[in-house]
């Protein structure tokens, strides 16, 4: 449920409406607005990198992973709701509220993502990740259908996105408060507390965290894993933060045109994280990657050579596909390459990795389409080689030896 809650954020915030709003509105399509956006990106998931391993590491000592998962989840509601406030024109504060409400938002997924292990077996880790995924997606399409709808009537009374976007906002913040309830009403927290309490509990943190780095070589295939998902997340996330401005920018969507496209796109991504789920724990965490990592490819020269929405559509289709799976099944290989007892910490260390692949993937493409001059084809070509990368690193991985590791450990 805390799947379905938070995935309308990333849906209506990073991938569909406000994306597209800021570059075309906030920024007024200045040459370098999609850089701007790309940027309030990288500064919110730089902001994640620094505090992820040490939340991981106190939530594990504390058994606090439920009232951090509470506190981030108040913090996204209300900066999500506050990005109605801003306007044509108000970059600085547009900038801020993205950077505030995706920080919230990323610490939370970390922690969310390190329950787990401790909801599933070691044999049903790929399917219960799947079907997190899948249900986030219909989180997601319950949120952009709430935001089609209200477009659609603010559109039908002559208003513009100035007008409509900020009320999207508001939606998209009131629904992930309602549907998160339910993990905070019956979820349990079955972890055991650690050692020590007040200030001792940071020194703890931080020494969990600088033992698991300086252990790294135990985890060899966890941490060659790690560095993959820096590589092709870099592909996805770029995608993700970069779709309705390509659709916009490219292809010549409105903002009711892209908002469908995405609500048929988080369906394909729903069967494909349940889909994917089951396959994965019959074919194997790494085939299953693998083959994901291919539609990515094709993908990307699909949306390339798309001179119509026909081709395009496709390719978003097939973005959806691999979405929910690829991200699932990231997820549960992480789970299963992780020490038991240090789940919440290596989790950490999983969201580390995603928020420097949401750093450098978006960042190149702001970069390439600034000094081409506003170039989104080539930008989204570029994209392609973080995951054939991402192909050549995660075809060496030894499973079984990274999951005797952990064990052992």
């Amino acid at each position: 449920m805390y799947d379905f809650a938070n995935s309308g954020y990333t849906t209506v915030v990073i991938t569909a409406v406000f994306n597209a709003y800021f570059v075309a509105e906030v920024a007024g399509n200045a040459p370098w607005a999609t850089f701007a956006w790309t940027s309030a990106l990288a500064v919110s998931y730089a902001l994640i990198i620094v505090t992820a391993p040490v939340l991981g590491a106190y939530a594990d000592a504390r058994a606090a992973k439920k009232r951090l998962l509470a506190a981030t989840t108040v913090g996204c509601v209300l900066f999500t709701a506050a990005l109605a406030l801003t306007d044509r024109g108000d970059v600085a504060l547009g900038f801020a509220l993205v950077v505030l409400s995706n920080f919230f938002f990323g610490s939370g997924e970390n922690l969310v993502a390190a329950f787990l292990p401790e909801l599933a077996r070691e044999d049903a880790l790929g399917r219960v990740s799947g079907w997190g995924w899948s249900l986030g997606y219909v989180g997601g399409l319950v949120t952009l259908g709430a935001c089609l709808v209200y477009v659609s009537v603010a559109q039908a009374h002559g208003a513009s996105a100035a007008e409509f976007v900020p009320g999207t906002m508001v939606i998209t913040a009131a629904i992930f408060a309602v549907a998160s309830l339910p993990t905070f009403l019956l979820l349990r927290e079955r972890a055991v507390p650690g050692a020590a309490a007040g200030a001792g509990i940071v020194r703890i943190a931080f020494g969990r965290l600088k033992q698991t780095l300086y252990h790294a070589h135990q985890y060899i295939d966890l941490r060659r894993f790690l560095v993959c998902l820096v590589f092709y997340q870099a592909g996805i996330q770029t995608v993700v933060a970069l779709a309705a401005i390509y659709a916009q920018q490219v292809m010549g969507f409105t903002t009711r045109d892209t908002i469908v496209l995405i609500l048929v796109v988080n369906i394909t991504a729903a069967l494909g994280a349940f889909l994917f789920g089951q396959v994965q724990d019959r074919i194997g965490h790494v085939r299953t990657i693998v083959l994901t990592l291919f539609g990515w490819l094709l993908t990307v020269v699909l949306a390339w050579a798309a001179q119509g929405p026909a081709l395009f559509w496709i390719a978003a289709n097939l973005v959806g596909v691999c979405l929910g799976s690829s991200q699932s099944a990231g997820r549960a290989l992480v789970g299963y390459l992780s020490p038991p007892a240090r789940s919440g910490e290596f989790f950490g260390l999983w969201g580390l990795a995603v928020k420097l692949s949401s750093i450098l993937g978006p960042v190149t493409y702001g970069l390439v389409t600034w000094i081409s001059a506003g170039d989104h084809r080539l930008a989204i070509l570029v994209t392609g080689v973080y995951f054939v990368i991402g192909i050549a690193i995660v075809a060496r991985l030894d499973v079984a030896r990274g999951r005797r590791a952990a064990l052992e450990a």
